[in-house]
């Protein structure tokens, strides 16, 4: 079943919002892939949370944008 950001699974529900729509995206990607639903939910979410993590250590320090 396809998720969306305001549908999502409940293991998500506590997540900070950049995290679990880019969960959201992740998993539905996997869907698509074919992969069980619940290793799409679980891998969605590591993946979102690593992404989202290395995007605020890219942001402060002044690597976005190329800006500092």
């Amino acid at each position: 079943m396809p998720w969306t950001t305001k549908d999502y699974p409940p293991s998500y529900k506590n997540q900070p919002k950049a995290v679990r729509d880019k969960a959201v995206e992740i998993a539905n990607a996997l869907l698509d892939d074919g992969t069980e639903e619940g290793i799409a939910i679980a891998t969605g979410l590591k993946n979102a949370r690593e992404y989202v993590s290395k995007e605020k250590k890219t942001a402060r320090h002044g690597k976005a944008g190329g800006k500092k």
